[in-house]
């Protein structure tokens, strides 16, 4: 299982995940689980995952490709929410592509996204990202999104986490949703990205 926590204040954006995967009690592993690409110029994105490891490093290296290719999509995007379109998109036809391999049980390949980022003169977005391509954004009645292991961490996020908490405390309160978690979850483990 996963951990991911992504927090949308007035002053920015804060994310932060855990490392470990699992296939049983006895085959623990380390995968990256945050993303970020960015053009010093005018964008920075940042994608935490949860779900089928094989699904998200295929949805991973496709926005890379993306990214590094001088006709790239991502960098014509004059929004976050076409941004939140296109990863949708890969997301989707990844899950779709996965699964009409001839194996039963679509949901073994599902995964789930929070994208969040900015481009040059909008403000900060965030987003959750289903595994059917859609997504909703954070607003300030819900200004953070998590995947994975959610239930551990959740009740430190809805006491503190208003859209006015500064950075620092929205940081901290990240820290202490993943302690949590941590704590009462074996399959959610160090080191922690942030």
């Amino acid at each position: 299982m996963s951990y991911c926590v992504g927090i949308s204040t007035k002053y920015g954006l804060a994310f932060m995940s855990d490392t470990r995967t699992n296939a049983g009690l006895d085959d623990l592993s380390q995968f990256k689980k945050l993303f970020t690409w960015s053009r010093s110029d005018d964008r920075l994105l940042t994608i935490l995952s949860a779900g089928n490891l094989a699904t998200t490093q295929a949805v991973v290296s496709a926005i890379d490709q993306d990214f590094k290719n001088k006709k790239s999509q991502l960098l014509k995007c004059k929004s976050m929410f076409e941004i939140a379109e296109f990863v949708g998109g890969q997301l989707s036809q990844k899950v779709k592509q996965h699964s009409e391999n001839g194996i039963n049980g679509e949901s073994t390949f599902q995964a789930n996204l929070i994208l969040g980022g900015q481009i040059k003169g909008s403000k900060p977005s965030l987003f959750l990202i289903y595994p059917e391509g859609n997504f909703i954004e954070a607003t300030e009645d819900t200004p953070f999104f998590q995947i994975g292991e959610i239930k551990y961490g959740k009740p430190i996020l809805d006491r503190v986490i208003k859209p006015d908490v500064s950075i620092g405390d929205a940081s901290r309160c990240a820290l202490i949703s993943m302690d949590s978690t941590l704590k009462s979850d074996l399959t959610v483990g160090p080191p922690i990205d942030f």
